[in-house]
């Protein structure tokens, strides 16, 4: 089991079994949201994660249509996305787990839209536009 939440520690989750690889996207949207150069997103099954406290302080907005974004609205952290498209699924965000992960980042995608400011230097993959499926 895994568990995590935002900085201020209103809202915690747990999330069953072992966690997919990381997913660096660099789309303007996540760039945005996250206020970096990219969002760190794990994807995960709706049926093995779990709020275990602070729903009454998630807040969400749709940032295009059929995607939203979830997070704290007592301290603004990220805490997940999920897409209409893909139901069954959310993506956390990375780094609103306490460590340790046992998962390490597999690609980058939109990389396309990446910040100007940012070089990427490792050797991951890179897709130009949206994520492999």
């Amino acid at each position: 089991m895994h568990v995590g939440g935002c900085a201020c520690g209103g809202v915690r989750f747990e999330i069953d079994g072992d966690l997919e690889g990381i997913q660096l996207c660099h789309c303007s949207i996540c760039r945005k949201s996250n206020g970096s150069a990219f969002a760190a997103n794990i994807p995960v099954r709706t049926e093995a994660f779990r709020l275990t406290s602070g729903a009454d302080l998630l807040r969400e907005f749709e940032s295009s249509p059929g995607k939203r974004r979830t997070f704290c609205g007592a301290c603004g952290s990220p805490i997940h996305s999920r897409a209409d498209a893909v139901a069954d699924t959310v993506r956390i965000r990375a780094g609103s787990l306490d460590a340790p992960t046992g998962t390490r980042p597999v690609f980058h995608f939109f990389t396309d839209s990446k910040a100007d400011w940012w070089e990427i230097t490792d050797d991951l993959p890179r897709y130009p536009g949206q994520r492999p499926v």
